[in-house]
């Protein structure tokens, strides 16, 4: 089912998520919804539990035949996401549906390990580079209630207007 998605400042957009503490049709109705609503977005490459209304460590993202994308894992969900290692800096634009008139530029790391857990609730390991780790980072960042706007260096330099074209 696609879900409204929480636009800034909704509270539940700056709390700090929970973990799951199971992997059980709780959690499998959790991610459905996600990847529903994530796909109804064209363009969108991810999507983190709180942005939904859901106060649960949960992200999903999606970035096969991204033209950004080096390193590409497929639809991924991942539960109680902890990040392993994080090595490199750039600094490159994002957008986030939950901030939809705004995208900046944020320094992110450009390699990272992160694990979590599976919808089968095994564990997984994912290596990322590039796009993707900027992804991966930035959902994880809503688990804790942070915004790209809590990444920006300077809101006078590197915060834009969204460009919309109709």
């Amino acid at each position: 089912m696609v879900r409204e998605v929480l636009v800034y400042p909704a509270p539940g957009l700056k709390a700090v998520a929970a973990p799951l503490s199971a992997i059980d049709g709780v959690a499998a109705g959790l991610a459905a919804d996600m990847i529903d609503t994530l796909r109804s977005f064209p363009g969108c490459v991810g999507l983190a539990a709180p942005q939904i209304g859901v106060a649960l460590r949960a992200v999903v993202f999606d970035l096969s035949g991204h033209r950004k994308a080096r390193s590409c894992h497929g639809l991924v969900v991942l539960f109680n996401p902890e990040l392993v290692l994080a090595e490199g800096s750039e600094v490159m634009r994002e957008g986030c549906l939950s901030l939809p008139d705004l995208t900046a530029n944020v320094r992110r790391a450009t390699d990272i390990v992160v694990r979590g857990l599976s919808r089968d609730g095994e564990e997984i390991v994912i290596h990322a580079d590039a796009f993707e780790a900027r992804v991966i980072l930035h959902e994880m960042d809503h688990l804790d209630g942070y915004l790209f706007l809590d990444r920006v260096a300077s809101l006078k330099h590197d915060l834009f207007q969204r460009k919309v074209y109709r």
